[in-house]
């Protein structure tokens, strides 16, 4: 089947079903081309929460699609590759967070949106990314558990004065990029600005001329001077740009960015799944409510 029809099957199913299809922006280039709305992991369920749709189809990783779960409980949340995770979300387990905790008694959890819902419901608040400094200098400890990612979890401490007790996880597609590799692809593009995300290691952010989330990576590409950015990040993220700012060059630090788990999914698996309703992702009430709280906390904070 082309690719045509498969989206004109996709785009009639969702009409039927009521659905919506979210994509993340790591995903495929023809899955973000036919989403409904594109974006990082967290914007994406709050969009789909305001929405009438029953259905959502979340083409993205298993704990962005519990984080739809969560914020909308009555909605179905389809995934439609069941085996698509996230290596820096499996790198902490709930038993892992409650051992870390009793080694710090009082310490503030602040949980990565990178994590399971059931890691979540364990934690008192969460943060993303774009928000990490703001959720830290909101709690009132003085001591911060800061799980799973260690990167960011030293990046936010260079802006805080709070003790961070960073976890030992890393999303392995940003730690793989290593200064040597920018440094060349600098000397070949020597006017262009580096943008890297904040899970990458601290020799790498050092080196950027911007440190933000995915989005703030594309925000920052429009609002830059100049016409040329490398960025190191996943390369999902070549659509948007190419796609918002046709006339600026866009370079990846590393070729080799590449997050399998977010390729897995294909426009036949999104057709599969709309067709027969799964696999589809429920977060159990008794974890779902904690984790929600969790989140709700990082929404009074920005």
């Amino acid at each position: 089947m082309s690719k045509d029809e498969l989206s004109k099957k996709i785009r009639a199913l969702l009409k039927e079903r009521n659905g919506i299809l979210l994509a993340h922006f790591y995903q495929r280039d023809e899955v973000q081309e036919l989403a409904d709305f594109t974006g990082d992991s967290l914007g994406l369920s709050f969009e789909a929460a305001k929405t009438g749709a029953d259905v959502i189809v979340f083409a993205g990783v298993h704990f962005m699609a519990e984080s739809a779960s969560i914020l909308s409980p009555d909605k179905t949340v389809l995934l439609p590759r069941a085996e698509a995770g996230c290596a820096l979300a499996d790198t902490i387990t709930v038993e892992a967070l409650e051992k870390e905790k009793k080694k710090y008694p009082g310490a503030a959890v602040v949980t990565y949106i990178n994590s399971s819902a059931a890691v979540k419901a364990a934690s008192d608040i969460c943060c993303t990314s774009a928000n990490a400094v703001r959720v830290v200098q909101s709690v009132e400890e003085k001591r911060v558990l800061f799980i799973p990612d260690g990167n960011l979890a030293r990046y936010t401490a260079k802006f805080t004065d709070k003790e961070i007790i960073p976890w030992g996880g890393a999303c392995p597609v940003h730690q793989d990029l290593t200064p040597e590799e920018v440094l060349a692809v600098r000397a070949r593009h020597p006017g262009a600005k580096f943008a890297a995300h904040p899970e990458c290691r601290e020799e790498v952010l050092a080196l950027a001329d911007f440190v933000g989330s995915t989005s703030g990576i594309i925000d920052y590409a429009g609002k830059m001077s100049g016409n040329e950015l490398i960025f190191g990040t996943e390369l999902g993220i070549l659509y948007q740009l190419r796609t918002r700012y046709p006339a600026k060059t866009f370079i990846p630090a590393s070729e080799k960015m590449i997050c399998e788990t977010m390729k897995l999914t294909t426009l036949e698996d999104i057709l599969k799944a709309l067709t027969a309703m799964a696999p589809a992702v429920k977060v159990p009430e008794a974890i779902r409510a904690p984790a929600k709280r969790c989140l709700d906390r990082m929404l009074t904070v920005g």
